[in-house]
């Protein structure tokens, strides 16, 4: 049973909140907080209404309004909530490819852990937003086989619901020959396997990975191979295992290895807000012993921290 945070808000009324916004929008000194306790307890839906009811309102686009009038990282959380979910991830791909540098773990994040439905509304809004193919940008800003899996995942054409026990085994033969021998024909074999076959056919593949080679596939392929390639490949397994673990294992790198990675935490806590973020906190509290809701406001601060913990929506017993 996977759970998100934010939930539709009960008595909802967009005309009101579109007032509130723009009465906090238009002050002297922003009202951040009257900012904070609408957007981050509207869902997604509901926050688009808002939007419409604004641009009707004062003729102006909210989106805008909330560029023009904070800065920093709570604008991007602000920003970044007042995107449909396909153009929120189109707009985080297109950063990443388009940006200074590529940024490879955003692609990572997204391609990896995207059902077919979601890759395919997230091409159409890449379309929509950029003008460009998202698969035709994939291919001129990434290389090698890290590039090759990326075009395959943006594919979006992973079986769904299928599994056959009697070709599990074959698939985990081919898995583990290509950890062995590593040439660029097996390297292709791989990624076609972790990137078509149904997460139900994969979760038997590994099964009988590990009683042909007596070694788990994670630590398999990072034995074997290195670099962007190799992130990609175990951030498919280990989506096609549980999500909210590779997001809870995604959220505690971001924070404690690069010293709070700011993009990545507020990419996920908003991508996966009305999805399965309650799911994601209970993962990380199990694994690392610490909330996210503690860590959270132990690294941010500020009315940056607020929304954080407002979209995390932690408990009492969390702080």
């Amino acid at each position: 049973q996977t759970q998100g945070t934010i939930f539709p808000a009960p008595n909802f009324n967009p005309i009101m909140d579109a007032q509130l916004l723009g009465g906090a929008l238009q002050g002297i000194s922003c009202e951040k907080d009257v900012l904070i306790d609408i957007l981050t307890q509207r869902c997604n839906s509901q926050r688009l209404m808002i939007a419409e009811a604004y641009r009707d309102m004062y003729g102006r686009d909210l989106i805008t309004d909330l560029k023009e009038n904070l800065s920093h990282h709570f604008k991007e959380v602000m920003v970044g909530l007042m995107y449909p979910p396909a153009s929120y991830d189109a707009h985080e791909l297109w950063h990443a490819l388009k940006g200074v540098d590529t940024e490879e773990n955003c692609l990572i994040d997204i391609l990896a852990s995207r059902s077919n439905m979601e890759i395919f509304q997230m091409k159409e809004a890449y379309l929509m937003q950029y003008n460009n193919d998202l698969q035709q940008d994939i291919n001129s800003e990434t290389s090698g086989h890290f590039r090759d899996t990326l075009m395959n995942l943006a594919q979006g054409t992973r079986m769904e619901g299928y599994a056959d026990p009697s070709s599990a085994a074959q698939d985990a033969m081919i898995l583990w020959e290509a950890c062995q021998q590593k040439t660029g024909e097996h390297k292709n074999m791989l990624q076609m396997i972790l990137c078509n076959k149904s997460y139900q056919q994969l979760w038997m593949v590994f099964q009988e990975f590990q009683n042909i080679s007596g070694q788990d596939i994670v630590d398999a392929i990072n034995e074997c191979y290195d670099g962007y390639f190799q992130e990609l490949l175990v951030a498919i397994v280990l989506c096609v295992r549980d999500k909210p673990s590779y997001f809870a294992y995604r959220l505690y790198n971001a924070i404690h290895e690069f010293g709070f990675h700011n993009k990545t935490v507020i990419r996920i806590l908003i991508a996966r807000s009305e999805i399965d973020l309650m799911n994601i906190r209970q993962r990380y509290k199990e694994r690392y012993g610490k909330s996210l809701f503690h860590d959270i406001k132990h690294f941010a601060s500020g009315h940056y921290e607020s929304a954080l913990l407002a979209i995390c929506a932690g408990d009492a017993e969390d702080y």
